[in-house]
């Protein structure tokens, strides 16, 4: 009897290692405290949809059914607590990570991925210096801010019919490369910075130089950051008269810009965004419906994005029959389908291939899409 009770117990511990084998951890990191928590949220709600998705599909590799878990992780959109982080969720065995959401916490993260061969991909780093470090296990699913500035200054140019613009930015990674890319190709279509200005991502009180820039009337403003500053940044301009326009990238380019900023949005404010409109999306209008069903909750920004690119690791998995990071990551540098957000494929560096830009006006008492 003690006999036939060891070898059950023996069949059931073997059991429950076979089962052990099937799952695998994908893991995402991002801001889920602080004052752009609502972002990493955000992205957090798309990874998890996906793995979901893929979870309901009964997905096989290497002839095995595996069950996908989401390891999230908050980086409170720090650089050294995303190189915490990212030790941490590579420690954990995840076999991918979607992350992190703002470039100065990818750009030190990625170090720790590449060293340890993790494969990571961003859904919302926009920072060229992100894909030029020459790492092979780092992508992203967005067009990049040369890119986006390059937008934004031509919109500028040729439809704002600026001629002089100041320029603030929070000096993160992100928002200083955006404010860098915006502002060189300004200078080339003939637009004048007549102000060069810059803050942090902690602060509040933006009157010491805007009141500088009131004094050299700029046509618009340009902000790189976030909206948790550039809200703030708007309502001060209009409390000191300066009526120019606003402009910012796809850090402000939210529905959290337009409730902080108030009645300050009533007017000149222009945002851009990688990408495409969410309801323009080849998957957009489905993906909208059902984000909110499962969640409660709207798209902020990068929902979608994070989406793709828990399903890129997923479908390179699928490719390669391994969730060894090893074997499917060749699969993952080659990868080609059709997601949320449009054609899922990579270039050399790991950027998006064909990465687009969307300009956006606030008007009507929300973000409008320009053609």
């Amino acid at each position: 009897m003690k006999h036939t009770l060891l070898v059950l117990a023996l069949a059931g511990l073997g059991l429950s290692a076979a089962h052990a084998q099937t799952v695998v951890k994908i893991g995402h990191a991002g801001p889920l405290t602080g004052p752009i928590a609502h972002i990493g949220k955000d992205g957090e709600f798309g990874a998890r949809l996906a793995v979901e998705d893929a979870n309901a599909k009964g997905i096989m590799i290497g002839g095995k059914k595996v069950t996908f878990e989401l390891v999230s992780e908050d980086d409170q959109a720090d650089p050294r607590t995303a190189t915490t982080v990212a030790q941490r969720l590579t420690d954990s065995d995840v076999k991918g990570v979607v992350g992190h959401v703002t470039s100065g916490a990818s750009i030190p993260a990625s170090r720790v991925y590449e060293q340890a061969g993790v494969p990571v991909i961003t859904p919302s780093s926009t920072s060229p210096k992100l894909t030029q470090q020459g790492y092979k296990v780092t992508f992203r699913v967005i067009a990049n801010d040369l890119q986006q500035g390059a937008a934004m200054a031509r919109y500028a140019a040729e439809n704002l019919k600026a001629k002089k613009i100041a320029i603030i930015d929070d000096r993160t990674a992100y928002g200083q490369g955006l404010a860098d890319a915006f502002g060189e190709s300004a200078k080339k279509y003939g637009i004048e910075v007549v102000g060069r200005e810059f803050t942090n991502d902690k602060a509040t009180d933006f009157m010491a130089i805007l009141t500088k820039i009131k004094g050299k009337s700029p046509d618009a403003v340009f902000y790189g950051g976030m909206d948790a500053q550039g809200a703030p940044m708007l309502r001060q301009m209009r409390q000191l008269g300066i009526q120019s326009m606003y402009l910012g990238g796809d850090g402000v380019c939210t529905s959290e810009m337009v409730k902080l900023a108030g009645d300050a949005m009533s007017s000149n404010v222009y945002c851009s965004q990688a990408g495409i409109p969410v309801a323009q999306m080849p998957g957009g209008a489905e993906f909208l419906k059902r984000f909110k069903a499962r969640f409660n909750a709207d798209v902020q920004l990068y929902a979608p994005y994070s989406y793709d690119a828990a399903m890129a690791l997923i479908e390179a998995m699928k490719t390669a029959g391994s969730s060894d990071p090893a074997k499917y990551l060749p699969a993952l540098q080659k990868t080609a389908f059709k997601g949320v957000t449009g054609d899922i494929a990579f270039d050399k560096n790991g950027d998006i291939k064909d990465g687009g830009v969307s300009m956006y006006r606030f008007e009507g008492g929300k973000w409008e899409a320009l053609k």
